[in-house]
């Protein structure tokens, strides 16, 4: 069992809302999640109930009013998703009990359930995500980990706590990937268990929402988004590498974001300049699932080979993503790339600061990491201390306003 960082955030939120939704993608570890803090909480022992189960399905489905006597409050739902007629139903009995922490919701399919939630529980609900297993979790520090921001005390607080990571331990992790029951149980069951998890839930949950016929070019598609993680996106590129159209290339990338598989990063865009590129970044959110589908067959392969710079971006930007949504916050984070070529890898836009990170896979960063933070200064937002996230053995300044970061920090 790991401790999981946003378990704190989930026990303040129930002591606030009468309704929390847990989201994120299928096997992230959300049910787990929600019985432990169940039982930590000490409080009336709170039910479980879920809808993969087809009888308690059929029964939400058609009669959720009594479906809500059957299952009493409070109560864990789990994959709300295949019964939005619930929502209503919650409503009615949050509306009449007037208590916090009544429900307690899980669902991996935000097409489904985003609807059925602002129209039903507007202003009852809070919204959380869940993710694998950050670097934090998985060593023990979940309770440390907060939002990351380069400022002199994030730095501070996380050398205090964090563990040295080089190279080699830190590509196993990506190859790996963050499912906590595949840290449980180890390398060799990795082959399997991301094929059974794509035949299971992946081709499954797209069936349920786009009923794909041909799944052969769905692979082929999902194998095309891997390979391309940590780059700028090209639906027309995308479209003709699997030999399917524009629409369709969209509508199966949607797909994929909703159900938590994979994030767009926005580029940071203002009025003040016209020379700002406006095309998002895609990135997996799992780098073992990306690693899978882009055929690496071990972790030195990985290093060694053609995505290595990539992979190491994806996993440093989830990370990222980690530490905020982890802790229940919006990732307020952009980059930024111009007609010129000029780009930074991540922008954190906090307050009135923008905070410009560059990721590399390199031990001795050099004083050319960070030669675009500059072409920040034409955006009119003050520019706060950067940082180069990078293989270092510990912080070292490499300016008055940027530090060289070690990866193991984070």
């Amino acid at each position: 069992m790991y401790t999981r960082t946003l378990a704190q955030a989930v026990q303040a939120i129930s002591n606030s809302f009468p309704v929390l939704m847990l989201t994120g993608p299928r096997q992230v570890g959300k049910t787990t999640l929600l019985e432990m803090c169940a039982k930590d909480a000490g409080q009336h022992p709170r039910g479980y109930v879920t809808l993969d189960d087809m009888d308690a399905r059929a029964l939400a489905q058609q009669d959720p009013a009594l479906f809500l006597q059957t299952w009493q409050t409070p109560l864990i739902i789990d994959e709300i998703q295949y019964a939005p007629a619930l929502f209503s139903a919650i409503k009615m009995v949050v509306d009449r009990n007037k208590t916090n922490g009544l429900f307690w919701l899980t669902g991996s399919q935000k097409f489904h359930l985003m609807r059925g939630v602002t129209e039903s529980l507007a202003g009852r609900v809070a919204i959380v995500d869940l993710l694998g297993l950050s670097q934090a979790e998985r060593q023990g520090r979940a309770t440390d980990s907060h939002p990351f921001v380069p400022t002199a005390d994030w730095i501070a607080g996380a050398r205090a706590h964090a563990m040295p990571m080089i190279l080699m331990p830190v590509f196993q992790q990506i190859w790996l990937g963050s499912y906590p029951r595949l840290n449980d149980q180890g390398a060799k069951a990795r082959d399997v268990f991301y094929r059974s998890y794509i035949q299971t839930y992946i081709q499954r949950d797209v069936q349920d929402v786009l009923k794909v016929t041909d799944q052969m070019a769905f692979n082929r598609f999902l194998a095309a988004v891997a390979a391309r993680t940590g780059q700028l996106l090209n639906y027309a590129n995308l479209a003709r590498d699997v030999d399917i159209d524009n629409k369709t290339a969209k509508a199966w990338l949607s797909v994929l974001e909703t159900s938590g598989l994979i994030y767009l990063l926005q580029p940071y865009h203002t009025n003040l300049t016209k020379r700002l590129v406006k095309t998002p970044k895609l990135y997996f959110l799992d780098t073992g699932l990306a690693a899978y589908l882009s055929k690496w067959p071990d972790a030195a392969s990985l290093e060694a080979g053609s995505m290595s710079g990539a992979i190491l971006e994806t996993w440093v930007v989830s990370e990222i993503i980690k530490s905020y949504w982890h802790n229940a916050r919006e990732a307020p984070l952009y980059f930024y790339r111009d007609t010129d070529q000029q780009e930074v890898d991540l922008l954190i836009d906090q307050g009135d600061t923008l905070y410009p990170i560059e990721i590399k896979k390199t031990a001795s960063p050099s004083q050319n990491a960070k030669r675009h933070f500059p072409a920040l200064g034409n955006l009119g937002r003050t520019v706060g201390p950067g940082a180069v996230i990078c293989f270092v053995a510990r912080d070292i300044p490499l300016s008055k306003d940027v530090t060289a970061i070690p990866v193991g920090y984070l």
